[in-house]
């Protein structure tokens, strides 16, 4: 659409236009030139990832699992209130909501902007999408393990049993492996950490945290959180590629690293800094 006619355009034709924009930008053709490179980069590493994380797993499930769930306190003891609170803040449906609700507010304000406000808005939704998208494909993924693997709650069935498995079960007795919220607390911790570097430490703090406490409710053994995490973490990286061959918040190195493009804000501050200190 010319930009005289998008700008006299009203407020709902611009925010169909966004949208629309919005999702193209998402399904058409990789055009980063080096994206070949990153792809191996990202096969070789969710393979060892991979590797290294059903080492973990099945370790656990073989030495670990059965004593931790017998260590923790019984489900519905009166003092672990906070800890229903706080696991909360890993639970799929909350943190997808909330991301959501973030995308339709940044296109409900950019509708209305023009110019330079309304690049800064659109940069920062992008941003937004990859974190969406990443919790989003990651939790997809785990609820198809979660129905083919079957794997039963502890103490489902009356025992400590780590090897209760019925697979295609369906059930939420039987969808313990990998747990929901150490997918999306991970898939999310990894993501604003690919953006913003500087908060890994904080998110992935967040994300080990919701994972303690789905093992303190007896929600899941120590196996299901690991295999959320690795999930979680495969399942982030590969939108990050996605969105890299896509040249979209992330640009792509000659060895196939991929870095996230600096934030429209900060870029901007970067370039009105450099025209302030220019003689």
């Amino acid at each position: 659409m010319p930009a005289d006619v998008a700008h006299r355009s009203g407020y709902g034709a611009q925010l169909l236009l966004l949208s629309g924009r919005a999702l193209t930008q998402l399904v058409r053709a990789p055009s980063h030139s080096r994206r070949a490179e990153a792809a191996r980069r990202l096969a070789r590493h969710s393979l060892w990832l991979s590797a290294a994380g059903a080492a973990v797993i099945i370790a656990l499930m073989l030495a670990f699992d059965m004593s931790e769930i017998q260590m923790m306190p019984a489900r519905g003891t009166p003092g672990l209130w906070p800890i229903k609170i706080l696991t909360d803040f890993g639970k799929d449906e909350y943190v997808l909501t909330a991301l959501a609700a973030a995308l339709v507010t940044v296109a409900l304000i950019a509708a209305g902007r023009h110019g330079t406000s309304r690049a800064l808005l659109l940069g920062f939704g992008t941003r937004l999408q990859f974190i969406f998208l990443s919790v989003l494909f990651s939790v997809l993924v785990a609820e198809i393990l979660k129905f083919v693997i079957g794997r039963g709650r502890p103490f489902v069935g009356g025992k400590a049993d780590p090897f209760n498995f019925i697979p295609f079960n369906g059930t939420e007795a039987h969808y313990s492996l990998p747990s929901a919220h150490a997918v999306t607390a991970f898939a999310l911790a990894f993501a604003v950490g690919a953006l913003w570097p500087r908060l890994r430490v904080f998110m992935f703090t967040y994300a080990i945290v919701i994972a303690l406490t789905r093992l303190v409710l007896l929600a899941h053994h120590p196996s299901d959180v690991v295999a959320g995490a690795l999930v979680g973490i495969v399942g982030a990286m590969a939108m990050r590629y996605w969105f890299a061959a896509r040249r979209l918040g992330f640009a792509i190195r000659s060895d196939g690293a991929i870095v996230a493009l600096p934030g429209p804000v900060f870029a901007r501050l970067k370039r009105v800094a450099r025209g302030a200190s220019a003689p």
